[in-house]
């Protein structure tokens, strides 16, 4: 497959360009889904990439966020990796009344330059990017604090974020149910119909509390337009359950949050420019690269009530778009 025919003309700022066959591969979701890129393929490049910036071989800026006051959360993320020698950089916009034009409501790109010249090497799919490094972020702190044996998941919300981190879950952990709570009853039914397709138990819960109250690990991934007034309360959370929470733990009811014996974040030197912290900074034990190097322990004992909570990082879309356009060359589908 030569992705340099999948040129097309497109509106860009209310003009029209151009962009000629021989210019600037995109790589598509569709054609991304064909890699078959697995769970462990991309937990595996994500803490190979957070190793690297111990190192001094990975680059990250903190992430980049403009507010508009419209309803509107436009995001940056910028990377820059040694092997593979990429600048990665994500566009991110989330707009809710996309969902009455027929669009999804977040929408992204990734562009890839070559760390080196600066010359362009490709577009990619920034929404297949985000779904994937989301999950595979949750699941590398999944690996070191959830319980091996973890059987139940619930899931508060249940869109396209509940859905991959549904994937990544199956692969790295024995599930038998899922338990799923969110707005649109659509949503939820069709996360449970893909875990029955997994030969999983699927629960439409009635109430968030129902949800979590039995699960080994929590995943929350409540949309952040509007801002959601907390409603989650880490009390009804059982001993021994892992919780991820991709929402900045804004549906959490703040005082709760200090019943979890250990709360790791994505990224302290990023959360240090910000305006609000996620977490109170005396709850926090540390940053996922220091739960991956060893500096922060992960889960001590069974009992032990964890969570990861962040905001992204940078590194995680490097390391998919990069893991993407290399798998990509390796099957010659980058060659003019």
């Amino acid at each position: 497959m030569n992705l340099r025919n999948a040129y097309r003309t497109q509106a860009i700022l209310g003009t029209t360009m151009t962009i000629k066959a021989e210019s600037l591969p995109y790589l598509s979701a569709e054609f991304l889904d064909s890699l078959a890129i697995s769970t462990s393929d991309v937990v595996d490049e994500i803490e190979r990439q957070i190793i690297g910036q111990r190192r001094g071989e990975v680059w990250c800026a903190p992430k980049a966020v403009v507010l508009p006051g419209d309803d509107r959360y436009i995001m940056a993320t910028l990377a820059v990796a040694t092997e593979p020698r990429v600048l990665a950089t994500k566009s991110l916009v989330v707009n809710p009344r996309n969902s009455g034009r027929g669009l999804a409501t977040l929408n992204s790109l990734v562009t890839l330059l070559d760390a080196e010249t600066g010359l362009p090497l490709a577009l990619v799919d920034g929404n297949w990017v985000t779904s994937k490094r989301t999950a595979g972020l949750s699941a590398v702190a999944a690996r070191r604090l959830a319980r091996a044996d973890s059987a139940c998941v619930a899931f508060i919300g249940c869109g396209v974020q509940a859905r991959a981190h549904l994937e990544v879950l199956a692969d790295l952990f024995p599930l038998q149910e899922i338990r799923a709570f969110a707005r649109s009853k659509a949503s939820g039914e069709a996360l449970c119909r893909m875990a029955e397709t997994r030969g999983l138990t699927a629960v439409a819960s009635d109430t968030a509390k129902a949800a979590v109250e039995p699960a080994d690990i929590v995943v929350t991934t409540v949309t952040l337009i509007p801002e959601p007034a907390p409603f989650l309360d880490a009390r009804w959370l059982q001993t021994g359950v892992f919780a991820t929470m991709t929402d900045l733990a804004l549906p959490w009811v703040p005082e709760s949050m200090a019943i979890f014996d250990r709360i790791v974040i994505d990224d302290l030197a990023q959360e240090a420019q910000m305006s609000k912290p996620m977490v109170r900074p005396e709850l926090v034990a540390g940053d996922l690269t220091g739960l991956v190097g060893g500096d922060v322990p992960g889960r001590q004992g069974a009992r032990e009530r964890t969570a990861f909570v962040f905001r992204g990082m940078a590194v995680g879309d490097l390391a998919i778009a990069g893991l993407a356009f290399a798998r990509a060359k390796a099957i010659g589908a980058l060659d003019a």
